[in-house]
């Protein structure tokens, strides 16, 4: 299933439906009197968080939405059918933007968690209910209201605790593989991962955290280089960021220069997301002896003047990566829910 985190859709509330001028007419009732029923609601429009869910696909060339109209009063005091309300389903972490005001609507987090996007339009009135003492004959009624309609931006953001930011090939898939169930592609040319991957990491009893992957960063990503930066705002809920480097990079690069590239195009982005608390990731520490790891380690943290957490980790072989998973876990119990949205 491709992966879709960004849609645009149409959406129309059903209109109500109309009042009924009627009388009553009967047999030896010469006066029988007004009986028109009123209109039926228009349906409303709804989006629901799926768990089932996790890609916009569905809305990507499906745009046009409209609930049901309700029907029109009858005689014989005959309220209409209300129109039936019209639920859209999305994935959880969806949030929903009125192009028109670019107000935000609505943000689904929960499993079931609905929102009202569209309010169905109010039901016509029959001449039934104008009857007085002083005027036993109505003729009035009205007409339904229209539903609301609405053209909404979909946004998917997905609901992670940590996030991992690295250029390609720096083995953030590889990483994902080692701490969590997941199974993103992992192979030894660049721009493997192609859309976000999550994965949950437990770390003991009742303890767990979800991790998610997104697609390599690179020096020029802000300007659309690569792969761009569309998939930063899956970093968004996320209360740790974790810069993923290789320790010592077989094609001569510094590793210190990809961390600046790192922050810098995070800071492009975003400076609340570049805010964030980040640690350094080492990786890849299984392609050096280890008597050069504890030099590389701080020729780094120098160069950079590096104060956060640094931990030192092969992917590969995982080493080091259950120290860095109960660190994570102590982190994210401290600050649970001071980074939320």
């Amino acid at each position: 299933m491709k992966f879709v985190d960004e849609a645009r859709i149409h959406v129309y509330a059903g209109k109500g439906g109309d009042g009924c001028m009627s009388f009553r007419r009967e047999k030896y009732i010469p006066f029988g009197g007004p009986n028109g029923g009123d209109g039926g609601d228009g349906g409303s429009v709804y989006l629901e968080a799926d768990p089932g869910l996790n890609t916009l696909v569905d809305y990507r060339f499906n745009r046009l939405h409209r609930a049901e109209n309700g029907r029109s009063g009858q005689g014989s005091n005959c309220t209409g059918r209300s129109g039936e309300d019209l639920i859209l389903y999305v994935p959880i972490g969806t949030i929903v933007w009125n192009l028109e005001t670019e107000e935000k609507i609505a943000d689904i987090k929960l499993p079931g968690e609905r929102a009202l996007v569209a309010q169905g339009g109010f039901h016509g009135i029959g001449n039934l209910r104008y009857k007085t003492s002083t005027n036993r004959a109505p003729r009035q009624t009205t007409k339904g209201s229209l539903g609301e309609e609405r053209e909404l931006r979909l946004e998917l953001r997905l609901l992670a605790d940590v996030g991992l930011l690295g250029l390609p090939n720096a083995g953030k898939s590889t990483l994902i593989r080692a701490v969590s169930a997941a199974t993103p592609k992992v192979a030894d040319y660049p721009f493997t991962t192609l859309h976000p991957n999550l994965g949950v990491v437990r770390v003991g009893e009742g303890r767990s955290f979800v991790i998610a992957d997104i697609p390599g960063v690179i020096e020029g990503a802000a300007e659309g280089a690569g792969l761009g930066i569309q998939f930063l705002r899956h970093l968004s809920r996320t209360n740790l960021i974790l810069h993923l480097v290789d320790i010592a990079p077989l094609d001569g690069t510094d590793a210190a220069v990809s961390v600046r590239t790192l922050s810098a195009e995070l800071t492009k982005y975003s400076a609340e997301l570049a805010a964030k608390p980040c640690w350094l990731i080492l990786n890849k520490t299984d392609l050096i002896p280890d008597e050069d790891i504890a030099s590389y380690t701080d020729a780094i943290r120098e160069q950079l003047n590096w104060t956060a957490p640094v931990f030192v980790i092969s992917g590969l072989t995982g080493r080091g990566t259950k120290e860095l998973c109960q660190a994570i876990m102590q982190h994210i119990d401290a600050t649970r829910g001071l980074f939320d949205e």
